[in-house]
C-alpha cells in the first residue's frame, strides 16, 4: 500500500516532491500507510548589506509552526521555474514614469528561464488580463511596449485578479509582482477581501512602490501600507522607490531574488485537520561574531480538513 500525503504549499510549491522520499519508500516496504501533511516554506536570506546569501545548508535554519519548533526534513537551494503574474499600473499617474516602467519589465523578463512563463495583468479605470501565460517574455514586452497610460487606479482588482489568475499558472512556484505609484481609487474590491485572498492563497507576492506615500481620498487606505502588509504576509519583498529612475534596477533585484530562494519541508508536529491558520517562524541563528541575516517567507498556512478538503 502507498504511503498518501497530504500536500501543503506555503508560498508556493504544493507537492509531495522528493522531500521525506526515503521515509516514504521506508513505509512502503514496510507495507503500510503513512498519511501526512508536508509543509514546503520558500525562504530568502539577505546579509546586513542586502547581498543574497546563497551558501547556506539544512543545519543553518529553524522553522517553527505555532511557535513549536520542527524538523526540516527536505532541504533544497536549486532554482526552479517560476509562473509569474504581472501587475501593472498603467493609469494616468504613471505617464510621467512609463518610460521607465516598459524599462524595467525588460530588466524582469531579461532573468526569464525557458520553463518559466508569464502573463499580464494591467489596471486603469478596470482591471483586465491583456496577456495569459506564455513562455514567451516578447509576448509581454510587446503589450507594454504599446500600451498608454490614461484612466483611474483600481489596484485592488488588480491584485485580485491577479491571484484569481495564478490558480492556471502551471508551475508549483508562483509570484505576483505589481509595480504602482500609489493608492486605489477605482476598484470594487475591498481592502479586506483581497488580503483574505492573499493569505489564503500559495502565491508569493512582490510589489514596487513609486514616489509612493499617497492615500486615496475615496478609500482611506495607503496604498503603499497595503501592499507592504501583503509583501510581508506572502513571504514577498516591498521595494518603495522615491524615483522612477530607480524602477528598472528594482525589477532586475527582484529576477534576482527569486533565483535565491531554499526550500525547506517539514511534518507538521501538529497532525489536527482542522483547516485552521497556522503561523510559520524561520530563523538564521548566528553565530558570535558572525554578521546578522534577515530571512523573507510566507507566514503561515491553512490546515488540511477533516473531511480531506484543502483550504486554498
Amino acid at each position: 500500500m502507498k504511503p498518501r500525503f497530504a500536500r501543503i504549499c506555503v508560498p508556493v510549491i504544493l507537492a509531495a516532491v522528493s522531500a521525506p522520499l526515503g521515509w516514504a519508500q521506508r513505509a512502503a516496504r514496510g507495507n503500510f500507510q503513512v498519511e501526512s501533511t508536508l509543509v514546503l516554506v520558500n525562504v530568502t536570506v539577505t546579509d546586513a548589506r542586502g547581498q543574497f546569501v546563497t551558501s547556506l545548508g539544512r543545519q543553518d535554519f529553524q522553522v517553527f509552526e505555532d511557535k513549536m519548533p520542527q524538523t526540516v526534513a527536505y532541504f533544497s537551494s536549486e532554482e526552479a521555474p517560476v509562473s509569474v503574474g504581472l501587475v501593472l499600473d498603467f493609469s494616468r499617474s504613471m505617464a510621467p514614469r512609463f518610460g521607465q516602467l516598459k524599462e524595467a519589465v525588460t530588466e524582469f523578463l531579461k532573468s526569464a528561464n525557458p520553463e518559466d512563463e508569464f502573463c499580464l495583468i494591467e489596471f486603469r479605470d478596470h482591471a483586465q488580463l491583456s496577456a495569459g501565460f506564455t513562455s514567451e517574455p516578447g509576448t509581454i514586452q510587446n503589450r507594454v511596449a504599446w500600451a498608454s497610460p490614461e484612466g483611474s487606479t483600481a489596484l485592488l482588482d488588480a491584485v485580485f485578479l491577479g491571484l484569481h489568475q495564478m490558480r492556471k499558472a502551471r508551475n508549483p512556484r508562483k509570484i505576483l509582482l505589481i509595480v504602482s505609484d500609489g493608492g486605489d481609487n477605482h476598484s470594487r474590491y475591498g481592502v479586506r477581501e483581497v488580503e483574505d485572498l492573499a493569505r489564503e492563497s500559495d502565491v508569493e507576492i512582490y510589489a514596487i512602490g513609486i514616489g509612493a506615500r499617497m492615500r486615496a481620498a475615496y478609500d482611506m487606505w495607503d496604498g503603499p501600507a497595503l501592499l507592504s502588509d501583503l509583501t510581508e504576509e506572502a513571504g514577498g519583498r516591498w521595494y518603495e522607490i522615491g524615483n522612477a529612475r530607480e524602477l528598472p534596477a528594482a525589477a532586475e533585484r527582484i529576477g534576482r531574488e527569486l533565483r535565491h530562494e531554499y526550500v525547506l519541508g517539514y511534518v507538521p508536529s501538529n497532525r489536527q485537520r482542522d483547516g485552521r491558520y497556522r503561523h510559520i517562524q524561520v530563523k538564521v541563528p548566528r553565530a558570535p561574531g558572525q554578521p546578522r541575516l534577515s530571512a523573507y517567507w510566507k507566514h503561515g498556512y491553512y490546515a488540511p480538513r477533516a473531511e480531506g478538503g484543502f483550504q486554498r
